[in-house]
């Protein structure tokens, strides 16, 4: 009898135990321009304060324009979800093999910018088909500039942002204004772009663009080619994360992403005094 009480208390014990588990997001950051080695970890450092949520950030070494090394890939064997902010990395096959062991999990995962083209391999290279990163994970186009038009309206462009009146009621968008200004400069994803069944919440308006532009989905949500839950956002200048909006929808979707409900009350405005740095050799 008090062999089978002590076995029901260990199982309750190790069911409490993991129920409180903490879900753990593995940030993978390695972009030449928009600084989110540095804009990440304070989203990071957020969501374990005031949410309740483990963080672990991986980051270039030894600095945002090495291509070839972001130690630590390993730890998405423990993610629940994995943040991906990558500009045209030339990663490793050892290294490559964490992150698609990751994607067959199907577990979710949520891109930034230019994330949309996080790898850049000759067209021979053996790793050639993570070029297309962007449209197998992310729902976007394959890569940057080629046949699907991936660009951009120039530098000196703004964005003005709209939520888009059918997902009002995502919660995603729950405290997010609905037109807000960011300083990043709008991508073209349109007309293949985001791939069929992914849903908008967000649209983009390209403000003093340097070519004809049409407004564009800043970011959306779907399933990708692996059957996992996917958060997309082309938004990810530092100066947009100033943007209480902008913060607000990261926070929301990371605990959509994970399956947790999203936060009725937020915490309140993040301090991030990232500056815009550009490409540094």
């Amino acid at each position: 009898m008090k062999k089978g009480l002590l076995c029901l208390l260990l199982l309750l014990t190790s069911f409490y135990c993991f129920a409180q588990k903490k879900p753990l997001v593995v940030f993978v950051t390695g972009d030449h321009e928009y600084s989110g080695e540095q804009t990440l970890p304070l989203i990071a450092a957020e969501l374990e304060k005031n949410y309740g949520i483990q963080t672990k950030v991986l980051k270039a070494y030894p600095n945002q324009n090495a291509e070839k090394d972001i130690p630590g890939l390993e730890s998405l064997k423990e993610a629940d979800l994995a943040v991906f902010y990558l500009r045209w990395r030339q990663l490793p096959p050892e290294q490559l093999a964490f992150i698609e062991d990751y994607l067959k999990s199907a577990k979710p995962l949520m891109g930034f910018r230019t994330t949309t083209h996080a790898f850049n391999f000759p067209k021979d290279h053996p790793s050639a088909r993570w070029n297309a990163f962007g449209e197998f994970a992310l729902n976007a186009p394959p890569g940057w500039g080629g046949k699907a038009g991936h660009t951009h309206y120039g530098h000196e462009s703004t964005t003005e942002v709209s939520v888009i009146e059918a997902a009002k009621k995502h919660p995603i968008l729950r405290g997010v204004a609905p037109n807000f200004r960011v300083s990043s400069w709008l991508y073209r994803l349109l007309p293949d772009y985001p791939t069929k069944g992914s849903e908008w919440l967000l649209m983009g308006k390209s403000i003093n663009p340097d070519k004809a532009a049409i407004d564009n989905p800043v970011a959306y949500v779907g399933t990708n080619s692996y059957g996992a839950k996917i958060f997309t956002t082309t938004l990810g200048h530092p100066e947009d994360f100033q943007v209480e909006s902008v913060q607000r929808l990261i926070i929301n979707a990371i605990h959509w992403e994970l399956g947790l409900k999203v936060p009725k009350k937020w915490k309140g405005k993040i301090d991030i005094k990232v500056p815009y740095r550009g490409i540094v050799k």
